[in-house]
């Protein structure tokens, strides 16, 4: 007999039986109505792998009665979805087909416009598959005539069922019953980040080589350490969890949490992503932070030199000592927020002459109707006189408004102390 994985042949048959996703296959979830209804529409589904994808769209086949074809983007060609319409309206498939294309993201425009006529007419009912969002990775017209479902990542609690039922068919396979550590189905479970698959192939791997002891089979909380670590470990620098991790640590620090900056931090260091990380923290001390504590800038350079030179795994010390100062630290995003203003300004053309006063010095030789008469700030008492800086049209505009922070509530007193009398 050929040798079939485990969590293949464990794979569920009906939707009750599906791990998670209660949110569209619960009793009233709305993808549970659909396929219970019989007329399956073009469908895609996200999430991340392991999710159980696959799983439904093999549910959907025997629901309908319709011959399933898969197809992998990451291998397969416009020729082989003509190949698979040659059977379209013959004994093969006097219906037409349910076509489940994995990994639809990797599919080109051309080859995702060439599935366009088949789903118009009903030739083809397609399910396709994508661990990248949707609304980025397919094309719009493939989009537009699909629903889109959302497979989450799934619980730890979720898994356990499934590791019991492989514990037990692998006790069936091996003749003998299973004795499991405390600990060790929960930490598979745990460690495998919620994808089933990688959590029974651990299970397989665990039981193929399990000692015997008293006839039984041993899983010890050790060997499942070995068989799932870092497992959990999600990340892929092109994709979704890239840039959902990043986007994480940068609002964890703005919020003031440094316990989930942690742990986000910890997650892009665990994937050896060691240049997002310091993209994010550099970014953050000026965004977030600011004028609040304007030292925040050269301390975290400070740290983000040291984590370069040390390198991983001793770089996690000065970037974990960065991300605590600047979750902790007082928060103002007044720079950031005068910067976009200005430049928003500059986009819709409002830009105007500069104003003769601060025009480059050498263009007074030229023969030019008056002087400069450019007053040099320096020369005047506190190191300031009222000139008009901004641009004829622009004047009285303002882009920086003052943080209620310390630092920069006082740097507003001082100035308007200053210019007080102007």
């Amino acid at each position: 007999m050929a040798y079939r994985p485990l969590a293949d042949e464990i794979r569920p048959q009906t939707l009750e039986e599906v791990v998670g996703q209660r949110h569209i296959l619960g009793e009233n979830g709305l993808l549970r109505r659909i396929v219970e209804g019989g007329s399956v529409p073009n469908l895609i589904f996200y999430g991340p792998s392991g999710t159980g994808k696959t799983t439904v769209a093999n549910i959907i086949a025997r629901r309908t009665n319709r011959p399933l074809h898969r197809l992998n983007a990451t291998t397969a060609s416009i020729s082989d979805i003509k190949e698979i319409m040659g059977d379209v309206g013959t004994l093969l498939a006097p219906e037409g087909v349910l076509l489940y294309l994995d990994e639809i993201q990797y599919f080109n425009k051309k080859q995702q416009q060439s599935l366009l006529e088949f789903m118009e007419d009903g030739r083809i009912t397609l399910i396709a598959s994508t661990t990248e969002n949707p609304f980025f990775a397919v094309f719009g017209a493939v989009l537009s005539r699909a629903s889109v479902f959302e497979f989450k990542q799934i619980t730890a609690q979720d898994v356990l069922p499934a590791i019991d039922r492989g514990i037990a068919l692998m006790g069936e396979r091996l003749g003998a019953p299973v004795q499991c550590e405390d600990g060790a189905r929960e930490h598979i479970a745990s460690a495998c980040g919620g994808d089933v698959r990688k959590a029974l192939n651990a299970i397989e791997l665990l039981l193929t080589a399990a000692r015997r002891e008293q006839g039984k089979l041993l899983v010890t909380l050790e060997d499942a350490k070995t068989a799932a670590q870092k497992s959990a470990m999600r990340y892929d620098r092109e994709g979704d969890a890239h840039f959902d991790i990043a986007s994480a640590l940068m609002k964890s620090m703005r919020g003031s949490d440094p316990d989930a900056a942690l742990h986000y931090l910890a997650r892009l260091l665990e994937a050896g992503d060691l240049i997002t990380a310091i993209r994010r923290i550099l970014c953050s001390a000026s965004e977030d932070i600011g004028l609040a504590y304007p030292m925040a800038v050269p301390i975290v350079k400070a740290c983000v030199d040291n984590a370069l030179q040390l390198g991983l795994p001793e770089a996690k010390l000065p970037l974990a000592q960065a991300v605590i100062l600047l979750a902790t630290a007082p928060k103002s995003n007044t720079a950031c927020m005068a910067i976009n203003a200005a430049m928003a300004d500059v986009r819709k053309g409002k830009i105007g002459d500069i104003p003769r006063e601060l025009q480059n010095v050498h263009a007074d030789s030229a023969g030019m109707e008056r002087d400069q008469g450019y007053k040099y700030p320096h020369n005047f008492p506190h190191r300031w006189v009222a000139q008009q800086y901004l641009p004829d049209e622009l004047v009285g505009t303002r882009y920086y408004q003052f943080g209620d922070n310390k630092n920069e509530q006082a740097a507003r007193r001082y100035w308007e102390d200053i210019k007080g009398g102007a």
